[in-house]
């Protein structure tokens, strides 16, 4: 089993930036991809952006690109996603995954439980 916890959420201005971890626990996550997802209020949860096992493959929404970077460091079983020039469009809940390398979230086995991140125009 796999636990995933992500912080670093919270209130930002349009145009600042946020810094969110995900932690994982329990079995290695050096062998997976990981995945950053968002879900806002009455959507349905979408990909924001993935790392294959080894962070050398990066793929981003074309909503973020740009903006956004995902990173890891498997030394530390941690993964990164680093958001600037923030939108209010991209408040939501960020949640991390672990499983195949793939932008649905089905592929996905392990989540953490979400952080919120709000950006106030």
């Amino acid at each position: 089993q796999v636990q995933l916890v992500e912080s670093g959420g919270g209130l930002v201005q349009a145009g600042g930036s946020l810094r969110l971890s995900c932690a994982a626990s329990g079995r290695s996550v050096s062998n997976y991809a990981m995945g950053w997802f968002r879900q806002a209020p009455g959507k349905e949860r979408e990909f924001v952006s993935a790392i294959n096992s080894s962070g050398g493959m990066r793929y981003y929404a074309a909503s973020v690109k740009g903006r956004f970077t995902i990173s890891r460091d498997n030394t530390k079983s941690t993964v990164y996603l680093e958001m600037n020039s923030l939108k209010p469009e991209d408040t939501a809940v960020y949640y991390c995954a672990a499983g195949g390398w793939a932008t649905a979230a089905p592929q996905y086995d392990y989540w953490g439980q979400g952080t919120q991140v709000t950006v106030s125009s």
